[in-house]
């Protein structure tokens, strides 16, 4: 039987003994609500199960790392019921499966390989994983998983086949921003946008139904990174292959970005991103992408189906800029148009440009802010700090978004017996 780690609530609060040896690092639920699982420095996770009483009660415990345990994550249900992702500073990413056949409490539940995760990658030396985000998509089933490393370098591996869950191939990969000097103080975090669709004003500019969105924050820079559709050349005919390039960048921090986040509801017609930065303050962002000319779009407008600009692949050198086509070969791919031809050249053919604007800057007390997150609406922000509260703020008919609410945990002081 599993054991009870609960203790009486507090104040709608629930106090758990977590157990871990060493200081807790990360936290993460599953969709439903019922199981969450917790890392540590020392390198455990626990998973822990919600029962019928309300209480949660330890599940299994096992050594994931050798090292400090940065982030975990549950994999969406659509993929696996029971999938956790994991990443440590010795280097590694590992994916743990459950097999509910073992018993609770043996230490081998999510770990039934010999003590070995499902699949798992090492990062290059001297440049762990610092941060990852997945994404699944349930129509192509197609998986997505981002990883950013500390040399600022963001890789995209995707999975084509969810019942293989060794099967990823690296889709691109690009530098975020230059590499931080050695002992110099990072902060890297990647989120994939966790909406099915770009919103439907991207959409009619150019952007892909199945365009990839992230958005990355490296040192005191945050970026918005979308995907390109590139065709390649091959002997039964043509294909198509996703290519990251960079949307716009959210500036205005004066100090490193600990934390973003990405609102779903996509149906607004524009996108809210939120970021946590070390000078105290929550910045709540609106991004757009500006029509052609600047023409305001009418009704009429969103019932054309935009066209599906698909970029035509260039053999890159060996400094890594594109070589480009000759007088001959260009007569013979056909006539473009001015600004077309510009685009090419300049590399940034088929890429939307967005604008990213500053709606909000919520003040969290003057204290650094580490973690921001938004609800499943995208109509209530929380984030927490320094101060250990959790503060919620909510988004206005205006746009602008306003603290709503406050929670702390408050201890009453021990009284002493006198004498």
């Amino acid at each position: 039987m599993a054991e009870s780690n609960t203790e009486p609530e507090t104040e709608g609060f629930t106090l758990l003994k977590y157990g871990h040896r060493d200081m807790p690092t990360a936290v993460a639920f599953n969709s439903y609500g019922d199981r969450f699982a917790s890392s540590s420095v020392d390198g455990k996770i626990k998973v822990y199960n919600r029962h019928n009483d309300k209480t949660w009660n330890l599940c299994d415990t096992w050594g994931a790392h050798t090292a400090e345990i940065l982030e975990i994550h549950w994999f969406p249900p659509s993929i696996h019921p029971n999938l956790i992702a994991s990443i440590g500073t010795d280097g590694w990413f590992k994916l743990w499966v459950e097999d509910p056949t073992i018993a609770p409490g043996k230490g081998r539940r999510f770990n039934p390989h010999n003590n070995r995760p499902v699949w798992e990658l090492k990062s290059p030396p001297r440049a762990p994983f610092l941060s990852f985000s997945v994404k699944h998509n349930p129509e192509t089933r197609h998986t997505y998983l981002a990883l950013i490393m500390r040399n600022a370098e963001l890789n995209v591996w995707e999975n084509e086949e969810p019942e293989n869950l060794k099967s990823w191939v690296l889709l691109d990969k690009v530098n975020v921003c230059e590499k931080p000097m050695r002992g110099e103080e990072t902060s890297f975090k990647v989120v994939f946008d966790p909406n099915l669709e770009p919103c439907y004003n991207a959409i009619q500019q150019g952007v892909p139904r199945d365009a990839l969105g992230v958005i990355v924050a490296s040192m005191n820079r945050v970026s918005i990174w979308r995907t390109k559709e590139v065709s390649h050349n091959v002997s039964l005919g043509s294909s198509t292959t996703k290519e990251f390039y960079l949307a716009t960048e959210l500036k205005g921090h004066r100090g490193l970005v600990r934390d973003v986040a990405w609102a779903p509801g996509s149906i607004r017609g524009f996108d809210i991103v939120a970021t946590a930065c070390k000078d105290g303050f929550v910045r709540v962002f609106q991004i757009t992408t500006p029509t052609r000319g600047g023409k305001e779009l009418k009704s009429k407008d969103y019932a054309k189906t935009p066209e599906q600009v698909v970029v035509p692949a260039h053999r890159a050198s060996e400094n890594g800029t594109r070589n480009a086509p000759s007088g001959i070969g260009a007569g013979l791919a056909g006539v473009r148009s001015n600004q077309g031809s510009r685009q090419e050249a300049d590399g940034n053919f088929g890429e939307v440009p967005h604008f990213g604007k500053e709606v909000s800057r919520l003040d969290a007390n003057r204290n650094p802010v580490w973690r921001v997150e938004f609800d499943e609406d995208g109509q209530l922000l929380g984030s927490t700090g320094d101060d250990g509260k959790l503060m919620l703020y909510r988004r206005e008919p205006s746009g602008v978004w306003s603290r709503s609410a406050e929670l702390a945990l408050r201890r009453d002081p021990i009284e002493l017996p006198e004498g």
